[in-house]
This record gives C-alpha cells, sequence and structure tokens, in this order.
C-alpha cells in the first residue's frame, strides 16, 4: 500500500496544502493529495478561491522530485479544482520520471481532455456514484465513502483492484474514526495496486507497517 497525505502532512488547519505541509510529506517518504486550480494564468495548490500566498504547482513537484528516485517514485494525486487546466498540468507534469501522478475529481466533460492527452485518471466512486463515468478508460478509482466508514465490501475492493489501481480516502477526512476502517483495509494492505489518502500519514504508516512508496 502507498500512503498519501491529505493536503500535506499539516499539524494544524492552516498547513493544509502550503510548503512546510508538504515538504513533511515527502521528507516522511509519503505522497500526496493536492488542490489544483488557476490564478491568472499559473496553477497553484489551493483547495478554496485563491488570496494570493498559495503555492506553486510547479514549485510543489519540484520539492517532490527532490525526495524521490526512480526507485521509489512519489505519487501525486491532483484534485482538480476548475475546468480547462489539463494542458497546463500535462506540462508541468511531463518528463518527471520520479513522480507518479494522476489527475481526478475534474468535471465530466474536463475528464475528456485529461484522457485524450493521456493524463493518468482516476474515476471517482462513492456510494453515490456507483458507476463511475469514464471508468473503463481511467487508471484507477478514487474510492470514497460519504455516509459511513465504507459502504464497500472486501470483495468490490478485491475486484476493482484486479483491473485498476484503487485510492481510498480514509475515513478521518469525513470526521470518522480510521481505525475500524484501517482494520478492514489491513488484509489488503500489502496490494501494490492499494493507496490510501489520509490526515495521519505517520500514524498510516505504524498500522500498515511503513509508508511503502
Amino acid at each position: 500500500m502507498k500512503i498519501l497525505s491529505h493536503g500535506g502532512y499539516w499539524k494544524s488547519e492552516e498547513e493544509k496544502n502550503t510548503k512546510i505541509a508538504l515538504q513533511r510529506s515527502f521528507q516522511l517518504g509519503c505522497g500526496a493529495e493536492i488542490d489544483v486550480r488557476d490564478n491568472t494564468g499559473a496553477l497553484i495548490i489551493a483547495h478554496d478561491m485563491p488570496k494570493g500566498c498559495e503555492p506553486a504547482f510547479k514549485d510543489v513537484l519540484d520539492m517532490a522530485e527532490r525526495h524521490a528516485s526512480p526507485g521509489q517514485p512519489l505519487t501525486i494525486a491532483i484534485n482538480i479544482k476548475a475546468n480547462g487546466l489539463a494542458a497546463s498540468v500535462l506540462r508541468e507534469i511531463s518528463g518527471r520520471e520520479t513522480l507518479d501522478c494522476f489527475a481526478f475529481d475534474m468535471s465530466i466533460p474536463d475528464s475528456r481532455s485529461y484522457l485524450q492527452l493521456d493524463i493518468p485518471v482516476f474515476a471517482r466512486m462513492s456510494e453515490v456514484e456507483q458507476t463511475p463515468p469514464w471508468l473503463e478508460q481511467s487508471r484507477g478509482v478514487w474510492l470514497d465513502s460519504f455516509a459511513s466508514d465504507f459502504w464497500y465490501s472486501q470483495e468490490l475492493l478485491e475486484n476493482l483492484l484486479m483491473e485498476k489501481r484503487v485510492c481510498i480516502v480514509s475515513a478521518e477526512l469525513h470526521k470518522r474514526n480510521q481505525h475500524r476502517h484501517w482494520q478492514f483495509l489491513k488484509p489488503l494492505a500489502m496490494h501494490p495496486r492499494l493507496i490510501l489518502c489520509t490526515d495521519l500519514p505517520e500514524e498510516a504508516g505504524r498500522f500498515f507497517n511503513g509508508c511503502n512508496q
């Protein structure tokens, strides 16, 4: 299992999607989920409307590369927060052989641009999106659960993993206790296609026996 920090390894809410939180994650050996949008023609890291102090997407990828290696690539999950960014995202991720990047959460029409450009895409799947658009063309599945710790069975998860990479949203991202969820996932923890996105990367690393990037 690979472990991704959600917005970086932040110690306070204010650190989410900041360089200090992302650097902390990369130093730990974990990848990250980051929110990307545009601001005055440039790609930046921001979940909400930008205020002008957000890190540049390019700078974050450069920082990740400094902590990665061909044998230990860092996974970067790019949460797309605006339409029309596909070509710019491709320019920034191209040629970065020590990074394992994929995009997700863009609008359904916008997803087509990413697929046409052969950018790795993960299709969103949840209890309200059980038949994800573009699933066949996607490289993986972003598996979420809004109303409970997990709505999916081990059988469904194993079937998905036979065909796709799967990134699971950990329960604490929805303000629920993660331990029951992690116990459910532990039998599959050694699966090479499984990824966990968590607010607690260090704790998850200990629970699942290390961040095997």
